[in-house]
């Protein structure tokens, strides 16, 4: 995805990979527990093993840590901006994200130390992948409190990386009720469509494609706009030509001329919206492209458009399963 974009998107130019959660694994994990005294653990993280309070009380969250650790109630008195998550924060959620004090933007190379000491955190969550964090001062953090790091190596980690962050926090109780709670919704979609979907091949174009250049996003099984859908039974043929690590190992930028040969095969397309709805311009693009109306799919009117395709919470990805289960409702009818 294109570098102009904010923290996820501009990690992904560098390593094809969106802007993902910092984290690491201690308790359940089999991580060692206690250091020196109950008031200690040692969690590994991307950045080492890091000590950490057992019971954090003051802390400052970037990047993917920003909407897991709101929707979590853990004890937060910093975060990054996170705009593009706020379509999918509940009223309560917006309120804390509203409130609560911005010491970086939406880049990683926006971080205010200065505003993060004043903020007195016993811990920071920093969500970073690995080449994004030449954009931070990291010695300069750890001066200020203990730094836990975690970059996922695929699209579809947000799963374990909440997980993690919540472990971070001290706020797996909450963590573990939404992930049971978004389990159950993909249960009842899965069912739902379960004779429809079976037997149909999707293809999908995602919504960082880069117009300027003539290209468009083609994404597979694993990526940003099909990993959900894929929780509910949704097949996506294909994989990516040069494959490489991260996202671009599931995603790639093929020029418009080779929409047909890209998705020619698809019985049915999905393609990303935004979270109001409405299609942004990367996928317009394709969408008024003479290769796109003769393809197979969209000729027999399935080609489909998904809201949420940006969700990294079981909350927000609750809300892109019920928008999926409008959105495939027409491939049930006979």
């Amino acid at each position: 995805m294109p570098s102009a974009k904010p923290w996820r998107l501009a990690a992904a130019a560098a390593a094809a990979l969106v802007l993902a959660s910092a984290c690491g694994s201690g308790g359940s994990d089999g991580a060692s527990g206690v250091s020196g005294s109950s008031r200690t653990r040692v969690f590994d993280a991307e950045n080492g093993e890091v000590e950490i309070p057992a019971r954090p009380r003051r802390v400052v969250a970037t990047g993917y840590a920003v909407p897991v650790l709101i929707e979590l109630g853990a004890p937060l008195v910093g975060i990054s901006s996170w705009k593009r998550g706020i379509p999918m924060m509940s009223p309560a959620d917006r309120a804390s994200y509203d409130r609560l004090a911005k010491v970086a933007g939406e880049m990683a190379a926006e971080t205010n130390y200065e505003a993060i000491a004043r903020a007195d955190p016993d811990l920071i969550v920093i969500g970073v992948p690995k080449p994004v964090l030449g954009d931070l001062n990291m010695k300069r953090l750890e001066s200020i409190a203990p730094v836990v790091v975690l970059g996922p190596s695929s699209p579809s980690d947000w799963r374990d990386l909440s997980r993690r962050q919540a472990d971070a926090a001290g706020s797996l109780g909450g963590y573990t009720k939404a992930k049971a709670a978004y389990e159950k919704r993909a249960g009842e979609v899965a069912a739902k469509y379960r004779g429809t979907l079976a037997k149909l091949r999707f293809g999908h174009v995602g919504g960082y494609g880069k117009v300027a250049a003539g290209t468009f996003m083609r994404e597979y099984a694993g990526s940003w706009g099909t990993n959900i859908a894929e929780d509910v039974g949704v097949r996506y043929y294909g994989e990516v030509k040069d494959k490489k690590g991260g996202g671009a190992g599931v995603s790639e930028y093929p020029s418009i001329e080779e929409v047909s040969t890209s998705l020619g095969g698809a019985d049915v397309i999905t393609y990303t919206l935004e979270p109001d709805g409405t299609v942004g311009q990367a996928v317009e693009y394709v969408l008024e492209s003479r290769m796109w109306k003769d393809l197979p799919a969209v000729k027999r009117g399935r080609a489909i458009g998904l809201r949420y395709t940006q969700a990294a919470t079981y909350p927000s990805a609750a809300k892109a399963l019920d928008a999926l289960d409008q959105a495939l409702a027409p491939l049930a009818t006979p």
